[in-house]
């Protein structure tokens, strides 16, 4: 850094002007590879979610087929291993990757991603990144990252790899770089394997966070009949039989829409948890954005049940009830917290969903920005929250009923020690198998590991064992008869 200017290295700030204005240099960019910068940007900058952002921003580019999935391979690339591309770059830059200025990083970061992880030709990658550099931080920054950037090219992946895992202090922190999950989030998949006597599986799962996921969709029962090829499990779902599958969603009407596997099938557990009876009453308790919402319409709309949903958030809302338009059908849609909801509805619902907010380290395929977002004070947070959620849903249960607790994380202080605390307040409560529920569900033989508790227990899918995101189920189960058992809280 220039002592005299206390600007991060690679700023250029002073250049910044005259690089915008055109009085500097030509530059020009592949459209392709400014998506992508543009997308990376406002992730780092804005929070922003990708997976929401890139269509639209590929669409209002208008990039062909090829570019759009260039675009689509730089941005996830570049941010599902973002902890292992700022250890090169620290050690190429000789300084620390939050010393260099964010939108050089950003650069760099999308850089590095094409030369050590893609087939784009080195001096393409480098030339063009350079260029991006000049033209949103100014002429001084793309000298930096000119230096930095052909320092990296001089070398393989595998001796980039090699030299910052040298450097690394543990094992974990080794494992962290090659896979590129924070060591926090290593450790938690680690012991929510452990806990199914599956700890050997973890490369192979961290692995399969590295792959961009399959389309899967969605055919909403009674509504659109599911298209080849069809998935495993889910008797609703299929996957997208190539090309853009917006085309074939938008002819639906909404009754085919994009939804993961394991999210239809813990939606589809719960109305299989036990008999259907006629004039059913349920609840979608944290419903945005609306998929098992829709789903759970639909078979309600077949079996002659009442269904109601709730989102507290009101632009979350907003899609719920753009979801269930697709579903003939009036849904009553709240705004609520749903903790207050089910507290006023005190056994009035026969089956309630509660897929409660979590870290959503169940779908780093999907949302690979996520890993680097979240920390462990962010499942501190949601644990209170989670286990009042579903005490109230408990709660609002009718005698028999059913609630399903769903979390798009395997991370057990999300999963089995909330159910565990839950029962413990509410020790009236019967846990259903809800392994035995999902092969009752599932199409073909699924693997659902025993977590040793007979006649009882949850169920957790995965990535690389299931294809699916690594959602977690348990089944709850108000008794017909009240016991004497005595309520805490």
């Amino acid at each position: 850094m220039n002592a005299n200017d206390g600007r991060r290295p690679g700023s250029g700030r002073q250049h910044e002007g005259r690089a915008r204005n055109g009085r500097g240099p030509n530059r020009s960019v592949q459209p392709a590879r400014r998506v992508a910068y543009d997308v990376i940007r406002a992730v780092s900058d804005s929070d922003a979610y990708a997976n929401l952002l890139l269509p639209t921003a590929i669409a209002e580019a208008g990039l062909d087929p090829q570019d759009a999935a260039l675009a689509t391979e730089l941005t996830y690339g570049t941010l599902r291993r973002r902890g292992t591309y700022d250890a090169i770059i620290a050690a190429a830059a000789d300084r620390p990757a939050d010393a260099i200025d964010p939108a050089v990083l950003d650069a760099l970061r999308l850089a590095v991603h094409q030369l050590l992880a893609t087939r784009v030709a080195s001096h393409a990658a480098v030339n063009e990144s350079v260029n991006l550099v000049a033209l949103t931080a100014g002429r001084g920054a793309s000298s930096f990252a000119n230096a930095v950037l052909r320092r990296i090219a001089r070398e393989s992946p595998g001796e980039w790899l090699a030299r910052i895992e040298a450097a690394a202090r543990s094992d974990d922190e080794r494992l962290a770089l090659r896979a590129a999950h924070p060591v926090w989030i290593i450790r938690a998949l680690r012991r929510a394997l452990a806990a199914e006597g599956r700890v050997e599986e973890l490369d192979a799962l961290l692995e399969a966070d590295n792959v961009s996921p399959e389309v899967t969709l969605v055919a909403l029962p009674g509504l659109a009949e599911p298209q080849e090829p069809r998935r495993p499990y889910a008797a609703t779902a299929f996957a997208s039989p190539g090309g853009d599958p917006r085309l074939a969603l938008a002819a639906s009407d909404g009754a085919i829409r994009v939804q993961d596997e394991g999210s239809q099938l813990v939606a589809l557990a719960l109305t299989a948890a036990t008999p259907v009876r006629t004039g059913e009453r349920w609840l979608d308790l944290c419903a945005g954005p609306g998929g098992k919402t829709a789903l759970l319409a639909a078979v309600a709309r077949q079996n002659d049940a009442v269904l109601e949903a709730n989102e507290v958030v009101p632009t979350r809302a907003r899609l719920v009830r753009n979801a269930l338009r697709a579903v003939p059908g009036d849904v009553t849609v709240h705004e609520r917290d749903g903790r207050e909801l089910a507290a006023e509805r005190p056994e009035a619902f026969d089956r309630i969903l509660v897929d409660a907010p979590c870290t959503g380290l169940g779908a780093l395929r999907r949302r690979p920005e996520a890993r680097w977002r979240k920390s462990p004070a962010d499942v501190a947070e949601l644990v209170p929250l989670q286990v009042g959620l579903l005490t109230a849903a408990v709660d609002a249960l009718a005698p028999g009923g059913v609630v399903a607790y769903v979390t798009c994380s395997p991370h057990l202080a999300e999963t089995t020690a909330v159910v565990e605390e839950v029962r413990r307040i509410r020790p009236e409560l019967v846990e259903l198998d809800a392994r035995a529920v999902l092969h009752g569900v599932a199409q073909s033989p699924i693997d659902l590991a025993d977590d040793g508790r007979a006649q009882t227990g949850s169920a957790q899918l995965w990535p690389h064992r299931h294809g699916t995101d690594a959602m977690f189920l348990a089944l709850l189960q108000r008794p017909l008869e009240a016991t004497d058992a005595p309520k805490e809280g």
